[in-house]
């Protein structure tokens, strides 16, 4: 499972996604977290989601491919709606099972905090599948270089923020190849009692552990061997276009920003 994790990675491609100037990449999806909370009611949510499916068609990612990748995360949305439906207790009585009561608005918003949270993730997959690590660096860093003046290490927030999510599919294969070996071993991490299966995940914790600190040690070697001494007097190979589709696809999220204002219950 782990090895299907898709966050993080890049998928080379040549659709309209692809060609975006990854700075209006980054502006949608900051757009796109403020708006997903204007969506209060099921028909400004339909619309939510036929913004992401239009942006997923334009990928031309398969879409089981993306819903493949995201399995991990989909456990994670469904214990969200199960705790709204649980701790939930206003509106009438849905279904009473005495020991179970489903309320109707533990429903609504276990449905639509659901949503939202999948919508979020989505998006910001779509951001990583479709734009190289060193794209998002040079976009982030150019939004970011007004705060240059106040003193923020601009290039090195960017840079950090790049290997991060650049180290996400790495942890999770090394992740995999550590849970294999364990289990090769004889440790069990899928029976037994909740105590056992803590003292368990211990000796898959500490190699890890080891592995990615030497693998940060080893990307800090390679970048000195390099030359690298942070983001001053730097030139870059590739410089960002800011395209007509930039500006398109960030006045279509406008538009969609003040439906959603207009439509709000």
């Amino acid at each position: 499972m782990m090895n299907s994790i898709i966050i993080g990675k890049y998928v080379p491609g040549h659709s309209l996604i692809h060609r975006m100037d990854p700075r209006s990449k980054l502006l949608l999806i900051f757009a796109f977290v403020f708006i997903v909370f204007f969506a209060n009611n099921g028909f400004t949510y339909l619309l939510l989601g036929i913004f992401t499916s239009i942006i997923v068609s334009l990928t031309k990612l398969p879409f089981r491919f993306l819903l493949r990748g995201l399995r991990p995360v989909i456990w994670i949305i469904l214990f969200t709606f199960i705790l709204h439906i649980l701790v939930t207790k206003e509106g009438p009585v849905l279904v009473d099972l005495g020991f179970l009561k489903i309320h109707e608005e533990g429903l609504r918003q276990g449905v639509f905090i659901s949503l939202r949270f999948f919508y979020l993730i989505l998006m910001t997959t779509i951001l990583t599948l479709t734009t190289t690590p060193i794209e998002i660096t040079d976009g982030m860093e150019t939004l970011l270089h007004p705060f240059k003046k106040l003193g923020v290490p601009v290039h090195e927030l960017a840079l950090m923020m790049s290997i991060s999510l650049r180290f996400i599919p790495t942890l999770m294969e090394e992740t995999d190849k550590i849970l294999k070996a364990q289990m090769a071993r004889g440790v069990d991490f899928t029976s037994g009692p909740v105590k056992d299966r803590f003292k368990a995940v211990v000796p898959l914790l500490v190699p890890l552990f080891i592995s990615a600190f030497k693998r940060a040690e080893e990307l800090a070697t390679a970048m000195e061997a390099r030359g690298y001494r942070g983001g001053e007097g730097r030139s870059k190979l590739r410089q960002l276009e800011w395209k007509y589709l930039d500006t398109g696809m960030l006045f279509i999220t406008f538009l969609l920003a003040l439906v959603l204002l207009y439509l709000r219950a």
